[in-house]
């Protein structure tokens, strides 16, 4: 209903004022990318899934601009984004621009595949086209501390990797096979979504490596160097419209793990660790590229 009374209006303000100026719907995608609103800043398909319906159904639209800043994080969440903007692109017909901001990194560039042209700065952190595992090793200090582990599993490999056992070469062996299988749909989606623009070799493209936005560019990763409001007064015009959508930010408690925030908020003073270890998760995702 706000969407059809949205239109209404647009074409009464065409009827009796002429022709409008072009609009283009902003859209700020900035964060980790995980589940369940667990980070500061975070983004997953639950939490952009409102401003996007709202922004490709903003009336008399021109095109979609996706503002990136992100390190990457969960690949699903950034495949779902991504799949739910060309769905809603193809729905209602509007092309979609990328703008790469500080850093558009493994899923973060994913994300910047859901346009049909992306765009950067000279030195945007672009690429990082690979899958990462990481964790610790507990065994030797439960063991100074004088700790039992106790584990009771049904199935040999529920317990595949678990912190505080040694590292089984078989357990390594599979969790080299998952990511070979992600590291795949990764490339793929590369693949399909630039086609004949990639210009570098595919080794390199696909090895994970980090590339500047000058770089990206002649790799064939980004189309272009700009910012949104250049390359959009460039494409539609002086009087172009911008209307951004953003999600609105947690709470400085919800942040703290004091509830209030997200969905996911945690609950009560006990919880306050995992508030702060998020946070340190969050601070080292941006800490490996530099930011």
């Amino acid at each position: 209903m706000p969407q059809a009374i949205g239109n209404f209006f647009y074409t009464m303000r065409r009827r009796f004022l002429g022709e409008q100026p072009p609009r283009v719907a902003v859209i700020k995608l900035y964060g980790v990318i995980a589940p369940g609103g667990r980070f500061r800043q975070n983004i997953s398909l639950s939490s952009v899934a409102s401003q996007l319906d709202t922004a490709f159904g903003t009336p008399g639209l021109s095109a979609v601009a996706l503002m990136i800043n992100s390190p990457g994080g969960s690949p699903v969440q950034a495949a779902l984004i991504t799949k739910r903007i060309r769905d809603l692109a193809t729905e209602k017909h509007v092309p979609v621009l990328a703008f790469a901001e500080d850093l558009a990194a493994s899923g973060g560039y994913m994300l910047a595949l859901a346009a049909d042209e992306i765009f950067a700065n000279e030195s945007s952190i672009v690429g990082s086209i690979g899958v990462v595992s990481s964790g610790f090793g507990f065994k030797e200090a439960i063991q100074k501390l004088g700790v039992e582990r106790r584990l009771y599993t049904a199935g040999e490999s529920k317990a595949m990797l678990d912190a505080f056992q040694d590292e089984k070469p078989e357990d390594v062996a599979r969790l080299k096979e998952i990511q070979h299988d992600i590291h795949e749909h990764f490339k793929k989606m590369v693949r399909d979504r630039r086609g004949k623009r990639l210009k570098g070799l595919r080794s390199r493209l696909f090895s994970g490596e980090v590339f500047t936005g000058t770089e990206a560019v002649k790799l064939g990763l980004v189309d272009g160097i700009g910012d949104v409001r250049m390359i959009l007064r460039a494409r539609f015009g002086a009087k172009v419209k911008l209307r951004t959508y953003a999600e609105k930010k947690q709470r400085l408690g919800a942040l703290l793990g004091l509830g209030g925030g997200s969905e996911s908020s945690f609950k009560g003073m006990g919880d306050m660790p995992h508030g702060l270890l998020a946070a340190v998760e969050e601070r080292l995702f941006w800490n490996k590229f530099g930011l």
